[in-house]
């Protein structure tokens, strides 16, 4: 591990010593991970590092390694860390988020230490939810959008979404022809349309 990662885990958290708990998950086309880290010194036992690393070369399993999902990717982390820097304070208990405890940008690096939802009583996966559960998700969903209703969406995406035609024209271009292609600008449309 960087000692400067370290440093930043243990001056974020005041932890004695900290420990590498595995890998949770690679980012997509090899631009970083997110690690959990085990702490010593501390109630809090466990943290998230999202580390964003720009690779030399991007491997996108589908071939999408273009400059245009190269500055996608950029796009989409700079809206992920102004999200935490000027957004995130707004969720409640209504709508509860991981806290962050630091973010920091470096040569061409992102670091994002955040609490381990796991560690923190919310540690079950659902495969298949029930309709109290589902309702429980749709009501998180409504407050967390309401936290933001009606605001200017500095330093965002736009549209809300990583995930919209904009972003997207190559793989719209590779699309075999059929209805879903036909339709996809008029679907991007009427969402760019709706009110919310």
């Amino acid at each position: 591990m960087d000692s400067h990662v370290r440093d930043i885990i243990l001056r974020s958290t005041g932890a004695d010593d900290l420990f590498p708990g595995g890998t949770i998950q690679s980012l997509w086309s090899g631009y970083g991970s997110i690690d959990r880290y085990g702490l010593i010194g501390l109630e809090m036992n466990t943290v998230i590092v999202k580390h964003v690393r720009l690779p030399d070369q991007s491997r996108h399993p589908r071939g999408w390694n273009t400059d245009r999902s190269h500055q996608r990717k950029l796009h989409s982390y700079q809206a992920e860390t102004a999200w935490y820097e000027q957004w995130a304070a707004r969720c409640d208990d209504h709508c509860r988020i991981p806290h962050c405890l630091a973010l920091e940008h470096r040569d061409g690096e992102v670091l994002m230490v955040l609490e381990d939802l796991d560690s923190s009583g919310y540690p079950a996966r659902r495969n298949h939810v029930s309709q109290t559960e589902m309702e429980n998700c749709l009501s998180w969903l409504a407050h967390f959008h309401a936290t933001s209703m009606g605001e200017k969406p500095e330093g965002l995406w736009k549209i809300g979404t990583y995930w919209h035609l904009d972003t997207r024209p190559d793989e719209l271009a590779a699309m075999e022809a059929g209805e879903l292609k036909q339709a996809a600008e008029i679907l991007d449309q009427a969402l760019n349309e709706a009110p919310y």
